[in-house]
């Protein structure tokens, strides 16, 4: 299903789709500081399958909101997700020297520079969403709230937290899982529930079995990380293979081997299209999403 020509072209579209949009906002590599806008348009064009904008569409429909109205929070959530990379490849956090097939922020530029942009980006994907004009206030502030939640010491950099401090440990499955949950898992979270929120058009229980499908897809995609990081190369990635193991960092492959972790993968992905159901056809691309998900080879 993924790789059906129809699903192709609607991701195709919507990728170039929020590619305009994100250059759009973006300040121009010209404008002063001059280094500091070019790195971070550096950090944010520089390719990438922009999954969690994607994963935003999808949930849009779900919702019944126009795919205009939902690339404002599409380009917000890939800012926080560029800021992450930049952050995460720093020499104090992973400490890596390719991401995309080309140098770090960090290489490309110099580290205060990376560290700079991520927090100039992180900024930037919350005045996106505070600017939407035809979301009305009280929708603009939850939205915020969802976004900052996800990205904050209980959500996404906490998750980071929990990484750096499992380097050279043994974690169960359950401690792996909380600790992608929120490292890996909460942006893409919020990248679904944002996408839906645009039209404020999903009720409760719905809310929640979307989020569901959500939280088992971002798991899943950690999952397929691991297994890619272990078993592909750095020229099919784009960024170095091999490091988690390099690193000691307890992972999918190593708590589960890379069988059983493949497996559990695809019994996310069938949980997800299980709490989908309720959605039917308005679904179709959402499934299609955590399908290419598992199924991906970079």
């Amino acid at each position: 299903m993924p790789n059906s020509p129809d699903f192709k072209a609607w991701a195709s579209e919507r990728q170039e789709r929020v590619e305009g949009v994100l250059d759009r906002l973006l300040p121009p590599e010209q404008l002063s500081p001059a280094q500091l806008h070019q790195a971070m348009r550096y950090a944010v064009l520089g390719g990438g399958k922009r999954v969690r904008p994607l994963l935003a569409f999808a949930a849009g429909e779900i919702a019944g909101a126009e795919a205009a109205a939902v690339e404002p929070v599409a380009a917000a959530v890939e800012f926080i997700h560029a800021y992450s990379l930049v952050h995460d490849d720093l020499p104090c956090m992973d400490n890596d020297s390719l991401r995309r097939g080309r140098p770090t922020c960090h290489v490309a530029f110099d580290e205060a520079t990376a560290l700079l942009v991520g927090d100039a980006l992180q900024s930037l994907a919350f005045q996106v969403l505070c600017e939407q004009e035809d979301v009305e206030p009280g929708r603009r502030v939850e939205m915020v709230s969802i976004l900052a939640r996800a990205v904050g010491s209980r959500g996404m950099a906490g998750g980071q937290a929990l990484d750096l401090a499992s380097t050279g440990q043994e974690l169960s499955l359950p401690e792996l899982e909380n600790m992608h949950i929120h490292k890996t898992g909460e942006l893409i979270r919020a990248a679904v529930l944002l996408g839906a929120r645009v039209s404020g058009m999903l009720a409760e229980t719905s809310a929640a079995r979307l989020d569901h499908a959500a939280k088992c897809a971002g798991l899943a995609f950690q999952v397929v990380d691991d297994v890619l990081d272990a078993e592909s190369d750095t020229q099919t990635l784009g960024k170095t293979a091999g490091k988690d193991a390099r690193q000691d960092k307890p992972t999918y492959v190593s708590v589960l081997g890379p069988v059983q972790a493949k497996r559990f993968a695809v019994e996310l992905r069938d949980e997800a299209w299980r709490a989908l159901e309720m959605f039917d056809d308005k679904a179709l691309r959402m499934r299609q999403l955590i399908d290419f998900i598992v199924l991906r080879r970079s």
